[in-house]
């Protein structure tokens, strides 16, 4: 029947009992599926997870700009990863660097986030990672 009509015989669910064919123009077929494809690839939103580094000596201009970055993250989805980096002997004064992320907390009060992982010393590197509120 699909050779008189000049189409394709295309087998859409074989794992059914019985298999389902259609008679269709095959070409045509894989572009629409090709198609809806991409357009459900599209319209998914991949969440990104931006780091913001610093150290705990940070000049009050360099710290508003981390914090204006931060918040921009976090409004358009993506998750953030703040890193304060200690260098050397300032290993020894890590409770500043946790200061710092507390002063960081603060000033985030006025956006919806959650504490994705908790601020935390992780080799020479005090970590926490934020997240929206509505992942």
């Amino acid at each position: 029947m699909a050779y008189e009509k000049g189409l394709d015989l295309v087998v859409i669910s074989p794992n059914q009992v019985p298999p389902v064919a259609k008679i269709l123009d095959y070409g045509k077929y894989k572009f629409e599926t090709d198609k809806r494809a991409k357009e459900a690839k599209k319209k998914q939103h991949v969440v990104d997870v931006k780091e913001i580094k610093m150290r705990y000596k940070i000049d009050v201009h360099d710290y508003n700009v981390r914090l204006k970055n931060i918040k921009k993250f976090i409004g358009a989805g993506n998750k953030v990863k703040i890193i304060v980096m200690l260098r050397g002997r300032e290993i020894q004064h890590s409770s500043l660097a946790f200061d710092l992320i507390k002063r960081l907390e603060e000033d985030l009060k006025d956006i919806t986030y959650i504490t994705e992982k908790k601020p935390g010393l992780e080799g020479k590197n005090v970590i926490m990672i934020l997240a929206p509120a509505g992942a």
